[in-house]
């Protein structure tokens, strides 16, 4: 059996870093570029060129490459062919944490067959070695003597440097060598560096195919069944079969595709006869650029086009003189927000077109200073390991930290800062195993982090360890930690305000709104649009991290995340609950003076109306007052008990790592449709209870049962003289009354409006 998860172990844990933008550096805050995170001291060396090298090859050439070292970390740089002149401008990066000598050593050497050749160096001691601290300008390169083995200066060879002291803030950071990478080859430096990323620009095309004229089936005898398949890239639908049956159908039928810039195809539609073996009764293509857009609902001019068909004739295409047509209306819709995220946790709202962009209400700063207690995702030379390496996702930028190499607490520290458009989105932070160091292709997902903005207090730094916590088919489990440093800035308090009045998504998307299906449909060709556009970059993003990111696949069943959200409903409905049973036991008059006081505010707010009103927002003024105090002070973080991940079963975890279509055998599936038909059963009860008493409700004056009907309209005109002649403050204290009447005044038994209800004829009965 598992062990059952400790409280403790996924809970979130507030940190001290030694960062300026808290206020706990240790250092000169002027000199701190990275606020958010802690300075880590580096050595760089900048190899540029050399000129003059020594011919040291029997054939006179001179093949030359510099090598860096300090300690036990070396650096190479790649070797020229018969070249006396090279030109390398390579950066190499020695952490400071790790030196382990104090003279750094650079050395040409010349790439042989057997044993390269030594051809010059050049010492450099590292307490001499300058500091540099950005924003100075980089460190201008020098031209070097170099010395043989004894000391002693070459006549020729020289070679240009520039080496100094710095932090991860220098520009060259990003590109250099870095000695926590020495295991990977120079070949497998660009797979473990960090980069920026932008998603490529998404529309929606909208296609409104109106009718066609003139089509000429190979058969014109029978009736033309027509259809419009609609094809971009690797999307496409058809329309319905036209009504009309002749040669010129209509359907006047909306279809909308995602497509991403730049636009690499255009639009293929094909007429097709159905009833003819899907017979093509000519073809259309339009490219995207030519297309018209549009950022409002404004109406598109439509346009005919002509179908072109070229029939085998003896083997050969066939030119036809006439042409049949297509009526269409085509538009790239700018207005609309394109979904690649759930909306329940999106990091961007904003329409496609930038024409109609708000201003931004601040900025969002993020600092990934450093992991502890990773699990092991691998194992390398028969022992485990874990290439670690983070990628955070805000709006329409990834970033993608350098990868540390083999360590289970790496140290990153590096910041990121992105524009907010709205303060009602969220930032995800994953991390991740780099599968592509020694010659994988996938990367493994340890764990992810979501951050809503509009729970942040602006201008305050939140340093806080976040637990990874996975789901596995063996159970929930903590991955590590991550430590992150985040701060929300706001740049106009008031227009961030007045984003809370204004509608989540764009305009468009209530105007003109998009059914449910296609807009899950939309959002799962748009994410695959993305993961294949950033798969294509240099490092890859790789399709399982942003997938992972973007929460590909939630959509299907799970019998944990139905138990959750059911349980949500229940601690939602729990407050009304509790009021019920709080009303109740006033009514049955369990604590006197309590009910003696709402006896009293009753007569009070039913004497003065007036006063119900401002006593309710009063009251819910004072309530959140009073809740201030217990506000929480920390962002939220995944709650392994809201998402029910810590009483769930090994079948249950089974179910929801299967494949779709299924892979398990026919056994398990049949005991599963089983249990799923089990739980449908149950709903399907609750759902037929709450139509019947919808049912009885519209029963009462359906004179479905006529003496039930009766005895409603009688007493509904009963009501209505009693009610004309007597006022409504005494009719209203006299109810009052009666619903907190005395328990001694009370009976056991159903009142006889409930009775008289639930004799109600409903629908129940005529169901087979």
């Amino acid at each position: 059996m598992q062990r059952p998860p400790s409280d403790q172990e996924f809970t979130l844990k507030e940190t001290w870093p030694k960062i300026a933008g808290s206020g706990n550096s240790i250092g000169d805050k002027l000199t701190c570029t990275y606020d958010l995170v802690e300075q880590m001291q580096y050595l760089y060396v900048r190899v540029v060129k050399a000129k003059e090298l020594p011919h040291k090859d029997v054939t006179g050439g001179c093949d030359p490459y510099v090598e860096v070292k300090l300690g036990n970390y070396k650096g190479i740089t790649r070797h020229f062919e018969k070249k006396s002149n090279p030109e390398w401008d390579h950066v190499f990066a020695f952490s400071q944490d790790r030196l382990q000598a104090s003279v750094v050593e650079i050395v040409v050497k010349d790439k042989d067959v057997v044993k390269d050749d030594f051809i010059g160096r050049i010492l450099f001691e590292l307490p001499e070695v300058p500091r540099r601290v950005p924003p100075d300008s980089p460190l201008a390169p020098q031209w070097y003597k170099l010395e043989d083995k004894k000391g002693d200066k070459l006549k020729h060879a020289e070679i240009m440097l520039a080496v100094w002291k710095g932090t991860q803030a220098d520009e060259c950071f990003a590109e250099a060598w870095h000695s926590d990478a020495a295991p990977v080859g120079r070949e497998g430096i660009s797979k473990i560096r960090g980069k920026v990323y932008l998603s490529p620009k998404l529309w929606y095309v909208r296609v409104n195919v109106i009718e066609c004229q003139d089509l000429i089936p190979s058969d014109r005898n029978k009736p033309i069944e027509a259809c419009v398949k609609v094809a971009v890239g690797g999307q496409s639908t058809r329309t319905r079969v036209s009504q009309a049956k002749t040669a010129n159908p209509t359907w006047n039928e909306d279809i909308v595709f995602v497509i991403a810039e730049p636009f690499e195809e255009g639009i293929m539609l094909t007429v097709e006869d159905r009833g003819n073996k899907d017979e093509e009764l000519g073809k259309c293509y339009l490219p995207l650029h030519s297309v018209n857009r549009r950022w409002d609902n404004k109406a598109v001019q439509s346009r005919w086009h002509n179908l072109e068909k070229h029939p085998m004739v003896d083997g050969e295409k066939k030119e036809v003189k006439f042409a049949s047509r297509i009526h269409l209306r085509v538009c790239l819709d700018g207005g609309y927000h394109v979904l690649d995220e759930s909306t329940n946790y999106s990091s961007d709202l904003r329409p496609t077109a930038k024409q109609i962009w708000k201003s931004s209400i601040g900025v969002l700063e993020l600092g990934i200073i450093s992991a502890k207690g990773l699990s092991p995702m691998k194992t390398r030379e028969g022992r485990a390991t874990t290439d670690a390496f983070c990628v955070a996702k805000y709006a329409n930028k990834w970033v993608r930290t350098r990868t540390i190499i083999d360590n289970f607490s790496p140290n990153w520290n590096e910041q990121y800062t992105w524009e907010v458009y709205d303060p009602c989105t969220v930032i995800t932070i994953g991390a991740f195993d780099n599968g592509n160091v020694h010659g994988g292709n996938k990367d493994s997902r340890i764990g992810k982090v979501r951050i809503r903005l509009s729970t942040l207090e602006t201008e305050r730094v939140y340093t806080h360890s976040y637990p990874l916590i996975a789901l596995h088919p063996s159970g929930v489990k903590k991955m590590g930690e991550v430590q992150l440093a985040v701060r929300f800035s706001c740049t106009s308090y008031i227009n961030m305000l007045h984003k809370y009045s204004q509608p989540i998504l764009p305009k468009m998307h209530y105007v003109h709104p998009l059914s449910m299906s296609q807009t899950n449909n939309l959002r799962y060709h748009a994410t695959q649009i993305v993961s294949t556009r950033l798969a294509r970059a240099e490092p890859p993003l790789n399709k399982e991290v942003v997938e992972y990111m973007l929460d590909v696949g939630q959509h299907i069943w799970s019998v944990r995340r139905s138990k959750a959200n059911f349980f949500r409903i229940v601690n939602v409905a729990s407050g009304f609950v509790g009021l019920i049973k709080w009303f109740d036991s006033i009514c049955h008059w369990k604590n006197p003076l309590t009910t003696l006081l709402i006896h009293v505010l009753f007569v009070i707010l039913i004497l003065s109306p007036d006063l119900i009103l401002p006593t309710i927002f009063l009251y819910l003024f004072v309530l959140g007052i009073w809740r201030y105090r217990w506000k929480p002070r920390h962002p939220p973080h995944m709650d392994i008990k809201l998402s029910h991940a810590d009483a769930v079963s090994y079948d249950e975890l089974d179910e929801e790592f299967d494949t779709f279509p299924t892979s398990k055998g026919s056994n398990l599936v049949r005991m599963r449709y089983d249990r799923l038909r089990s739980i449908g059963g149950r709903i399907q009860t609750v759902a037929g209870d709450l139509a019947t008493q919808g049912e009885r409700f519209h029963s009462l004056l359906s004179w479905r049962d006529p003496r039930a009907s009766a005895l409603f309209v009688t007493f509904c005109l009963m009501a209505a003289i009693v009610l004309y002649v007597t006022p409504f403050q005494v009719v209203s204290l006299l109810g009052v009354f009666y619903v907190l009447r005395h328990p001694r005044f009370r009976t056991k038994l159903p009142s006889m409006p409930s009775n008289f209800f639930r004799r109600l004829p409903s629908g129940a009965d005529r169901m087979l």
